[in-house]
């Protein structure tokens, strides 16, 4: 295949991925307000992405999920916006450039690392749609992980604040996150990407041009 039309392809899916992306930031599928958290969608074009069109690819889109998350948490706050956006003041408490890891670190690797978890299981003979349910199902615990634990190491007290609780009891909450909005969002992932993997085979299985 000619390398700049390979180049179009990618960059064309990438986009679609990243229209999609825009759709469910705006219409709120992506982020479902469920008390203090949203339970997220937002997750399942990255990982789409990076199975599809390889880590680059999987790392641009998200970056687009981090920039979206941030925008939302800037301009639509909620208690807890201040997480990931350093240009919120919520209650007197503000974000900083924690915040900004929080919003891009584990949305960028979950889009590289898809890919590359995705590539190793198949290299090892794993069938295509196990190591899709496999890969969105890990990469999306590990976002959840990820995301939880740097809100404890950076933004514990302020967190707490932000919950009316004791600092004592963040860590409580933030496994009751991770046990609830994260399993359901992992389940959700390891259903749906295979479901989506299937469904798009014959248009864009064929486009395949990962790494």
């Amino acid at each position: 295949m000619n390398s700049n039309y390979r180049r179009i392809r990618q960059m064309t899916l990438a986009a679609f991925f990243i229209a999609i992306q825009a759709v469910m930031t705006l219409t709120q599928i992506g982020y479902i307000p469920v008390g203090a958290i949203n339970v997220t969608t937002m997750h399942i074009p990255v990982i789409l992405a990076g199975i599809f069109l390889g880590s680059r690819y999987g790392a641009l889109v998200g970056f687009v999920f981090g920039l979206t998350s941030m925008l939302r948490a800037t301009f639509a706050p909620g208690l807890t916006s201040f997480l990931f956006s350093p240009f919120i003041t919520v209650g007197g408490i503000s974000g900083n450039y924690a915040s900004l890891l929080i919003a891009f670190g584990p949305r960028i690797l979950l889009g590289w690392l898809s890919a590359k978890m995705f590539r190793f299981l198949r290299k090892k003979k794993v069938g295509d749609l196990t190591a899709c349910a496999i890969t969105a199902g890990a990469n999306t615990m590990i976002h959840t992980l990820l995301v939880m634990g740097m809100i404890r190491l950076f933004f514990a007290p302020s967190y707490a604040a932000a919950l009316g609780i004791d600092v004592s009891a963040v860590n409580g909450v933030i496994l009751g996150v991770i046990t609830t909005n994260g399993i359901l969002e992992t389940i959700l992932a390891a259903f749906v990407v295979p479901a989506l993997d299937k469904a798009l085979w014959p248009t864009i299985r064929r486009m395949r041009l990962g790494e």
